[in-house]
C-alpha cells in the first residue's frame, strides 16, 4: 500500500551488509533475500520508536566486480536493471509503505554493450523511482562506464526524485570525495543525499584517517541536507582484498551525527529521525552560511577546462584497468603539468603491470 500523502517526520536506516561475494549472478539471490530480511527488521524492529520509511543499502551488497575487466563482469555478474531483484524491492516496499535506495547493482544495457554500469535505485511502492550510474568510478580499480565518458549519453547525470519524503539524490562511494557531485544533486533539489558505499581500511571511521564521518558531515552542512550513508560491512576474507570499516550513519543539515554504527565489520543497522520541516525551515530562513546560494560560481575557472577526458570511452575492450592508468596519466598531466613526464612514466608502468588479462 502507498501513502500519497507528503510525510515529513519519519526515521531513517542506514543498513551495513556482510554477505559472501557471488562469483557469478545466479549467486545474486541469497544476497537479495537477505536484504530483504534487514528491511522486515528495520521497520518491525524499531515500530515502538518511531517509523521506518527510508532504508539506504551499502554499494556491492549484491555482488562485487571481483573481475578485472568489463567483459569478465558481463560474462559472469552483470544483469540489466530492472530485474528479478528489483521486483521483489518493489513487492517488499508496497507491502510495507517504505521506500529503499538498494545496494548497487553490476548493470549491463543493450543500449551500451559491452559496458558495465555501477548502478543503484530508489524503490518505493510506486515502483523504480530512480536509476543512479555511479559518475566517478574508483579508477583504476573499478572498470565500470560512468555515463560521462560515453559519447551520446542523454539521461540525467545525477537525478532527484520528489517523494513523501521529501526530495531524493543519491551518489555512489567514490562520488563523495568530488563537492561538485553533491552540490550538483542539491542544485537539483535534493533535501536528502544518500551515499551507497564500500569504502574500505583505512579511510574509514576512525582517527587518524577517518574520511568517512568527515566527508559525510561536510557534504550534510556544505549543502543544507541530511545525509544518510550506508557502507560495506564486509569481513577481509569475504571481500579482498580489503577490509571494510562500515560505521554506515546519519548526518543532518548542520553536520551533527544522529546516529553512527561502531567502526568494524558486520551486519548493523542504525536509525534516526528526519525532520523535512526543520530542514525546510532552516533553508528558507539563513543568511549566512549558504553553500549553494553563496556560489559565486564565475569565479572558478577550474570549471571551465577538463580534466579527466569526457566522451573517451568507445569500446569495451577499452575498459580495463591498464586503460584507466593510461586515462589518468593524460588528466594528471593536465592537472599537474610540472610532473607530467614522471606521471606518464609511471601510469605506463603500471599499465604494464595490470596487463589486460581476463578471469
Amino acid at each position: 500500500m502507498s501513502t500519497s500523502t507528503e510525510c515529513t517526520r519519519y526515521a531513517v536506516a542506514a543498513c551495513q551488509v556482510s554477505n559472501s561475494n557471488p562469483l557469478h549472478r545466479n549467486e545474486i539471490a541469497g544476497n537479495t533475500s537477505r536484504l530483504l530480511e534487514m528491511i522486515d527488521h528495520a521497520v518491525t524492529g524499531y515500530a515502538p520508536f518511531m517509523d521506518v520509511r527510508l532504508l539506504v543499502f551499502p554499494e556491492f551488497g549484491h555482488a562485487a566486480p571481483v573481475y578485472p575487466t568489463a567483459s569478465a563482469i558481463l560474462r559472469h555478474l552483470a544483469i540489466p536493471v530492472p530485474n528479478e531483484h528489483t521486483e521483489r524491492y518493489v513487492e517488499k516496499c508496497r507491502k510495507l509503505d517504505v521506500y529503499v535506495q538498494t545496494a548497487t547493482f553490476l548493470e549491463a544495457d543493450p543500449q551500451w554493450p559491452g559496458m558495465v554500469f555501477n548502478t543503484t535505485c530508489l524503490i518505493g511502492p510506486e515502483g523504480i523511482l530512480s536509476k543512479y550510474r555511479k559518475v566517478n568510478p574508483w579508477v583504476p580499480w573499478e572498470v565500470h562506464a560512468s555515463p560521462h565518458d560515453l559519447e551520446g549519453y542523454a539521461d540525467e547525470l545525477f537525478p532527484v526524485v520528489s517523494t513523501p519524503l521529501g526530495k531524493i539524490g543519491v551518489a555512489v562511494c567514490y562520488d563523495w570525495l568530488f563537492p561538485e557531485v553533491l552540490r550538483q544533486l542539491t542544485a537539483n533539489g535534493a533535501e536528502l543525499l544518500l551515499r551507497v558505499s564500500a569504502y574500505m581500511d583505512p579511510w574509514g571511521a576512525t582517527p587518524p584517517m577517518d574520511w568517512w564521518t568527515l566527508v559525510n558531515r561536510c557534504r550534510a552542512l556544505e549543502n543544507l541536507a541530511y545525509v544518510v550513508a550506508a557502507n560495506q560491512g564486509a569481513e577481509l576474507r569475504a571481500y579482498a582484498p580489503f577490509s571494510w570499516p562500515g560505521g554506515s550513519m546519519v548526518v543532518d543539515y548542520d553536520g551533527r551525527i544522529l546516529a553512527q554504527a561502531d567502526p568494524g565489520p558486520g551486519e548493523k543497522i542504525v536509525v534516526a529521525p528526519i525532520d523535512l520541516g526543520a530542514l525546510r525551515h532552516e533553508r528558507a530562513r539563513r543568511m549566512g552560511h549558504l553553500g549553494l546560494p553563496h556560489l559565486r560560481s564565475e569565479a572558478y575557472s577550474v570549471y571551465r577546462q577538463s580534466w579527466y577526458p569526457a566522451h573517451t570511452l568507445t569500446h569495451a575492450a577499452d575498459h580495463t584497468v591498464a586503460a584507466n592508468q593510461r586515462t589518468t596519466a593524460v588528466a594528471m598531466a593536465r592537472s599537474f603539468p610540472h610532473c607530467a613526464r614522471d606521471c606518464a612514466e609511471q601510469a605506463a608502468a603500471n599499465a604494464e603491470s595490470a596487463g589486460n588479462g581476463e578471469e
